[in-house]
């Protein structure tokens, strides 16, 4: 129950747009919601913001649920390779998936989307399942080592290089070793270069404005084996206690080694997924799942997650409404409710709660007819 409240707190946090938070803090930059306006967007280029790590949450609970899922399948008598064929299916959909939600706004074909992200390394981290923590954490090894490597040496532009033409600009043009992790000027920059110009485009593919790359998935599957570990670690007949500690440890390393990377080898960019950050939000997403599981599971105070858990059992739904529905949902709450309500400085907060609150009702009346989207 502690990983569908997870899911569901996360899909929620996703959802909520921040509340209109930001907003707000435009015009009132001297209230209480300026304080808070940082920690609900991104950050410019490099550090970590609490809205940076809804992603690498989402990813790391796929990589949980995976054990749970295809031991139940394992159960039914399905043989590994009809596993396989669900998973490369799995996988093919959330791509499309991904592709269609980012055309439907921009027409063209990019991967960045967070379901085409997760499709692209999902077959992957299914072989993992059931290899042993040795076999896992070397692949976790050798996909971030070789990652940082290859953006190590791959070369930077020249000292007069106008950052300017790709979108870059104060501090996502960083100096010296750290230059081959710029914005837009990177190996994985490069790769979208070639590779999105190859499919037809309703203009030539340039560069990503806020940075991200398709190669993204790559260092992304680290934190979904995490999960996995993670995953197949609270499946075991263990004691709970040894679980938390599991749990608390492993996020205490991964965040020491994510601080560590991030002041020495490489920057911690979330739009690029470097190593750093990729260990750095899996340290915090490590810790989140141990106090969901902690409270719901060991403690059994469960009552009070039931309006995360009905979000948490329709995650793909309430994902696809949040990327779909809301102007339409914002335009009927003006049209039936007034216009007033939404108006003034504190207009934002009260359109994205309502917003909010149309699709939870959504999710909880599926949840009422036992209607779940699954893939």
């Amino acid at each position: 129950m502690s990983l569908d409240a997870f899911r569901g707190f996360t899909m929620l946090a996703m959802a909520s747009s921040g509340l209109g938070i930001v907003a707000v803090a435009k015009k009132m930059p001297d209230s209480v919601w300026a304080g808070i306006a940082p920690q609900l967007q991104h950050v410019e280029w490099i550090g970590c913001a609490a809205w940076d790590l809804i992603q690498p949450a989402f990813m790391f609970i796929v990589g949980v649920a995976m054990p749970f899922s295809f031991a139940r399948r394992a159960a039914e008598g399905q043989s590994f390779g009809r596993q396989f064929r669900h998973a490369l299916v799995r996988a093919v959909v959330l791509v499309l998936l991904g592709l269609m939600l980012y055309a439907q706004r921009e027409r063209a074909y990019v991967f960045t989307n967070v379901l085409a992200q997760i499709g692209l390394g999902y077959a992957f981290v299914f072989l993992l399942i059931g290899r042993g923590w040795r076999v896992q954490l070397a692949a976790i090894a050798a996909i971030l080592a070789g990652y940082w490597l290859a953006f190590a040496l791959y070369p930077v532009p020249p000292p007069d290089f106008d950052y300017s033409k790709v979108s870059a600009k104060g501090g996502e043009v960083l100096p010296g070793f750290w230059a081959h992790w710029n914005k837009n000027t990177n190996l994985a920059a490069d790769f979208d270069r070639w590779f999105l110009n190859l499919l037809p485009q309703a203009k030539p593919f340039d560069v990503n404005k806020g940075g991200y790359q398709t190669l993204n998935f790559v260092p992304e599957m680290a934190n979904m084996i995490l999960g996995l570990m993670a995953g197949e670690m609270l499946r075991q007949e263990t004691a709970s206690g040894r679980r938390l500690r599991w749990l608390a440890l492993a996020g205490a390393a991964c965040l020491a080694l994510g601080l560590a990377a991030g002041c020495t080898i490489c920057p911690m960019v979330k739009r690029i997924w470097t190593p750093s950050f990729a260990l750095w939000s899996a340290g915090w997403t490590l810790w989140l799942l141990a106090a969901f599981y902690a409270v719901i599971d060991v403690a059994g105070w469960r009552r009070w997650s039931f309006p995360l858990v009905v979000v948490g059992m329709n995650s793909i739904a309430i994902y696809l409404m949040a990327q779909l529905w809301p102007g339409w949902v914002s335009t009927f709450l003006k049209a039936h409710i007034g216009p007033e309500l939404f108006g003034g400085t504190c207009g934002p907060i009260w359109e994205r709660s309502g917003v909010l609150l149309v699709l939870w009702m959504i999710c909880w009346w599926l949840y009422r007819q036992k209607v779940f989207l699954r893939i």
